[in-house]
């Protein structure tokens, strides 16, 4: 199979994936996170063995890029030897503060160690599809709300002990609500499911399933009660933290999800100067750093934005979604990272947080495989807009390459003179149909 073929794989240490720009491989720590000496190490093999590229998911993974077979296995004996331990399996994901979020309405972190310990009884790993996963939320300043998951765990609150919200399928947002269960009962109807996954084959999801008949109800309320206890779509994990301990974290994001390996070496490096003891990857492609003084949060900070990190969540970046793009990824056609630092400072009206705009290099669509309601595309006939769709789509208008920005700019003076008060840009774009936009990306000459 070939790269495109293949987007279902998960680009683990021990199996990397092939990407336009070499082999990719994703970590996720064991213990949740790093020490600061531990991630500079990461970051220099990275820089040695990869393109010099690292990033951070959207669910809090860390990824290497630019890697051959041989460097591939180079990356790994330099993890073993930094005594990094990752998980393999079948994911089950916790927040990035679980136990120490003075906010958590419990701890997922037992829930989530039985379910590994029972899915390894079972020997379910093998049968399951490589992107079957797990989410087990205990609330907080963190939530998981935005992250897909094949069957979620969320805690809520009830009299004085906490339950388990049971939903499949989707985000917070869309998952089908199941049941109120306690701990074990929990774990219980979670393998129950992940068993029926495996049953029907390796290319089977929860969504797939029929609702489960023993789970369909639960004593605490039906399905309309437990949808509306779910919290709103969780936040960008930026800026200071309160931590349990009484010491604090601060969130530091990548734009765009990622930066040199040098880049976030340096960080590291100042993070430990600040009294850092770990960093932590987090969802949404950001960085916590525990074990800090409000002070010290605020010292990292200005350090993380002169290194060009993003320490502001009103900052236009974190609403683009850009894979690495030329002259990173061979099968990239435009260069997405410059297109979006020019969009996010010059157009930033464009980015009020409505919608995320894609940039992406080629049709494969990797950094916002999702619909979104622009997606700009790297092709054969230049820069193509699609409106409400993905980068697998065939876009109505074209530009030329180097005209990508200035087309978005004009879609942005567009939106902008076409805006009513209070009506959000997606709102707009949406009103103004895919014929009004894609001409006005289209047109050359009116700058």
């Amino acid at each position: 199979m070939n790269a495109l073929q293949r987007r279902g794989a998960c680009p683990a240490l021990s199996t990397p994936m092939q990407t336009g720009d070499g082999l990719l491989v994703r970590l996720n720590p064991v213990a949740g996170g790093l020490s600061p000496k531990a991630l500079i190490g990461l970051s220099e093999s990275a820089a040695r063995h990869g393109n010099g590229i690292m990033e951070i998911t959207a669910r809090g993974s860390i990824q290497i890029r630019g890697l051959t077979a041989a460097s591939a296995s180079q990356l790994a004996a330099d993890v073993n030897a930094l005594s990094i331990a990752v998980r393999t399996g079948v994911p089950v994901e916790t927040g990035p503060l679980a136990g120490l979020d003075s906010h958590e309405i419990a701890d997922p972190r037992p829930l989530a160690e039985a379910i590994r310990g029972a899915i390894e009884k079972a020997d379910l790993a093998g049968k399951l599809g490589p992107k079957v996963s797990v989410v087990v939320d205990g609330g907080g300043a963190i939530g998981l709300d935005a992250i897909l998951a094949d069957i979620r765990l969320v805690a809520v609150q009830g009299g004085g002990n906490a339950r388990w919200h049971l939903s499949t399928g989707g985000t917070a947002i869309t998952a089908r609500p199941l049941a109120l269960l306690d701990e074990a009962a929990a774990c219980d109807a979670t393998l129950v499911i992940l068993q029926a996954i495996a049953t029907r084959g390796r290319e089977s999801r929860a969504r797939d399933l029929p609702v489960p008949l023993a789970f369909a109800t639960s004593p605490a309320g039906n399905a309309a009660t437990l949808s509306e206890r779910r919290r709103p779509t969780d936040s960008i994990p930026i800026g200071i933290l309160p931590l349990a301990s009484h010491t604090h974290a601060v969130g530091i994001a990548l734009p765009f999800g990622s930066m040199p390996a040098e880049s976030i070496a340096k960080l590291c490096s100042e993070a430990a100067a600040c009294g850092t003891d770990e960093i932590r990857p987090a969802p949404r492609r950001v960085l916590l750093f525990l074990g800090l003084t409000k002070e010290a949060c605020t010292d990292l900070q200005q350090a993380a934005s002169t290194l060009g990190f993003v320490t502001d969540a009103a900052d236009p970046r974190l609403h683009i979604a850009a894979c690495p793009g030329e002259p990173a990824c061979a099968s990239s056609r435009i260069a997405t990272r410059e297109i979006a630092e020019t969009v996010a400072s010059t157009h930033a009206g464009l980015l009020d947080g409505s919608f995320t705009l894609h940039i992406s290099g080629c049709a494969k669509g990797c950094a916002h495989p999702a619909t979104a309601a622009l997606t700009l595309i790297g092709g054969e006939n230049g820069a193509g807009l699609v409106v409400d769709g993905t980068a697998k789509a065939l876009p109505p208008r074209y530009s030329p390459r180097y005209e990508a920005a200035r087309g978005l700019g004009r879609v942005a003076a567009l939106a902008g003179s076409a805006r009513h008060d209070n009506e959000t840009v997606a709102a707009c774009l949406a009103r103004l149909g895919e014929a009004a936009i894609t001409e006005a990306f289209g047109r050359l000459g009116t700058d």
